[in-house]
């Protein structure tokens, strides 16, 4: 594989120089806010802190792709929301469901499979492309939510407000293309900056969940 392919997928892109996507890359610093103030609040939760670290790792990788645009820093872009998925899924396995470490990493390890064979499937509705390898993200936190509702309402109903907030945050990717004529900076960035909002959040989420508070306010 040739890593230093040049990638151009997105409607401000519309050359190869480092700050062809301007908007694209700065948007990127909403993650590292994002971090920034979930850190802050998470003291003493050892999980919620790894994960502030991966989505600072998120804006670092994405501001690289959106810069370089070449296939290494695509790697770079998608492997820590992959880990993010991930542990965020260890440990609402272990906390939700009182696991013990091999039975949540049993659990966790499921996803390859779910998402295997929902993301095919999701590329068959018209018009996802690219998006249809993230839609099974929030099809997933829909279906913990939907098990959780009676067990850990107030825990379910945030995570239906985090599926809810990526649901919209992948209506703004799909559209980036089809609507490039248009708006010519595209609507990618609008991705970021909800995505930034859905990842603190579900930090937040978490968080409430291992303190014993509710995950919604009131």
């Amino acid at each position: 594989m040739d890593w230093t392919r040049a990638v151009d997928n997105y409607c401000e892109r519309m050359g190869p120089e480092y700050w062809a996507e301007p908007i694209n890359a700065v948007t990127n610093a909403a993650f590292l806010v994002a971090a920034f103030v979930m850190w802050r609040r998470t003291q003493g939760i050892t999980m919620a802190r790894a994960l502030c670290l991966i989505l600072a790792a998120i804006g670092i990788g994405s501001f690289l792709f959106h810069t370089h645009a070449q296939s290494w820093a695509g790697l770079a872009d998608v492997v820590p929301i992959a880990l993010f998925i991930l542990i965020y899924l260890f440990a609402v396995n272990r906390e939700a469901f009182d696991l013990g470490v091999l039975p949540a990493l049993g659990l966790t390890a499921l996803f390859f499979p779910y998402a295997g064979m929902m993301a095919p499937a999701f590329s068959l509705v018209p018009g996802l492309g690219a998006t249809a390898g993230y839609a099974p993200v929030a099809l997933l936190i829909f279906l913990y939510a939907a098990f959780l509702r009676s067990i850990l309402p107030d825990f379910a109903r945030g995570l239906a407000i985090g599926a809810a907030i990526l649901v919209v945050s992948l209506t703004f990717r799909t559209l980036d293309l089809p609507l490039c004529n248009n708006f010519p900076a595209g609507t990618h960035f609008m991705w970021h900056l909800l995505n930034a909002v859905m990842l603190g959040w579900m930090i937040e989420v978490y968080r409430r969940l291992r303190l014993g508070k509710p995950a919604v306010a009131g």
